[in-house]
């Protein structure tokens, strides 16, 4: 039989395909990680990654594992919840956060079905700036809020990548730039790039007003449109992820019911 933190160490690396990702999540050393990882390996019999000082892979034997671990896992997850939500009870008012328009939606279609499915807990929405997502958490202004990842910010803990969307670069519409149809992330050594303002309009003003450029995920194409601004696709940077994060040992009941409801929303019928 395998242990639990064996099950979701390999979870974990198998989704991360990163030892330090991994034990960030899992709250534990990434020497401990692959300790577990190597105990796992030992125990079935089969390496289950292929490693190098560059990059995690999963075997074939490693893949095929996940596939048929993680959706049993997930299950035994959601029972497990169910269960203490029915002993505890879901209820009061859980503050959610979120910031930019498109995290909006995907908060405001998990506080949905969140309440159908514990009418005695109601989820009251705001809008919380990308600078003060962490201070916001840790004084309890919201208790869960879903925000760009990674976020290295102490106390403050991030469930697993919900979303991910390709990169791209806001650059001021007459910018040599915007006639590409992609710039390797190597050519940003020869622009200036902006840190983030107060506010994402802010920044990009700045872009538009031929200050800098400033890196943004895909759904800032469709949800901020404007003319003296063009979104050129960052061809060879990782993918902007998103998940949840609320206070470090901040997961009550309430906030595990709502990181489930998101989960399902994405996941679909």
């Amino acid at each position: 039989m395998l242990e639990r933190h064996e099950i979701e160490a390999f979870l974990t690396l198998a989704e991360e395909l990163h030892f330090g990702r991994t034990a960030e999540r899992l709250h534990v050393s990434t020497a401990r990680v692959s300790q577990t990882i190597r105990r796992l390996e030992r125990r079935v019999g089969v390496r289950l990654f292929d490693r190098t000082s560059r990059r995690v892979e999963p075997t074939p034997a490693g893949r095929r594992l996940a596939a048929e671990v993680g959706p049993a896992w997930e299950r035994i997850g959601a029972a497990v919840e169910r269960a203490v939500r029915e002993g505890r009870g879901v209820t009061g008012t859980l503050a959610a956060g979120f910031t930019g328009a498109a995290a909006g939606q995907l908060v405001a279609g998990a506080a949905e079905l969140l309440h159908a499915r514990e009418p005695g807990c109601r989820v009251r929405i705001r809008e919380v700036r990308a600078g003060d997502v962490a201070a916001w958490l840790r004084d309890g202004e919201v208790e869960v809020c879903l925000g760009a990842l990674p976020v290295r910010e102490p106390g403050v803990a991030a469930g697993p990548v919900l979303l991910r969307e390709a990169a791209m670069l806001a650059v001021p519409s007459g910018h040599p730039f915007a006639r590409r149809t992609s710039v390797p992330v190597a050519d940003l050594a020869r622009v200036e790039v902006l840190a983030p303002g107060a506010t994402l309009q802010e920044t990009l003003t700045l872009v538009g007003a031929g200050q800098g450029v400033f890196r943004v995920g895909a759904h800032v194409r469709r949800y901020h449109a404007r003319p003296d601004v063009a979104y050129v696709p960052l061809g060879d940077a990782p993918p902007v992820e998103w998940g949840l994060l609320w206070r470090a040992g901040g997961d009550s009941a309430r906030v595990r019911a709502f990181a489930e409801a998101a989960r399902d929303l994405l996941r679909g019928p």
